[in-house]
């Protein structure tokens, strides 16, 4: 496990639903995971949860096709979505995937942190742009990630960051990140355990 001075939000598989209807009881705090196929959404689950094994990662873009929950040992639940996007299945399976996610961030009353994961070397792609604005629209406290940051150097990095503040909702916030070496994940965590409503320390 890496060292982190913000401790790592320790989680256990929950469930798994295909729609909203088969989601668990809406009566805990939830963070919910959101980005394009192969942004790397379930790599960052599991480094902020500080367990590889948490969330299952592969190489095929569409590898989480339902909405997965984990319980948060010290409060709460996270929540990896379907990627939205490029995905190696039919047609009709990323349609259903889409009405699930839309399904759940429109009708989850105690969704209180949406983190929406991005490759920093492709940011604000189409679907990027959609969830930013769909999020401000209606006021729902967002987290970008910019993931793969360690694939940039200090200065592309830098301007993918600005690029990308300029394009959040107010009172959002843009991460420099990176499942891979942890970079940004002591912020994130932050932020994480404050939606949450969880101290710093385990």
């Amino acid at each position: 496990m890496a060292e982190y001075r913000t401790a790592p939000l320790v989680s256990e598989y929950l469930t798994s639903a295909d729609t909203l209807e088969r989601c668990p009881a809406d009566d805990e705090p939830e963070v919910a995971f959101v980005g394009r196929s192969n942004s790397g959404k379930s790599s960052t689950l599991n480094r902020l949860t500080g367990n590889k094994r948490l969330a299952r990662v592969g190489k095929t873009p569409g590898r989480t096709q339902l909405l997965n929950f984990f319980t948060v040992q010290a409060g709460g639940r996270l929540v990896d979505l379907p990627g939205y996007g490029y995905a190696r299945v039919p047609q009709y399976r990323r349609e259903a995937w889409g009405r699930s996610v839309d399904d759940y961030l429109h009708n989850r009353l105690n969704l209180v942190l949406l983190v929406h994961v991005m490759d920093a070397r492709r940011p604000l792609e189409r679907f990027d742009r959609d969830m930013l604005r769909w999020c401000g629209e209606r006021e729902k406290p967002l987290l970008a990630l910019l993931n793969k940051a360690d694939k940039l150097n200090r200065s592309k990095g830098a301007d993918a960051l600005r690029a990308v503040q300029r394009a959040l909702p107010p009172e959002a916030t843009a991460i420099l990140f990176s499942a891979q070496t942890g970079l940004g994940a002591d912020e994130a965590l932050q932020v994480l355990r404050a939606s949450l409503r969880l101290s710093a320390s385990p």
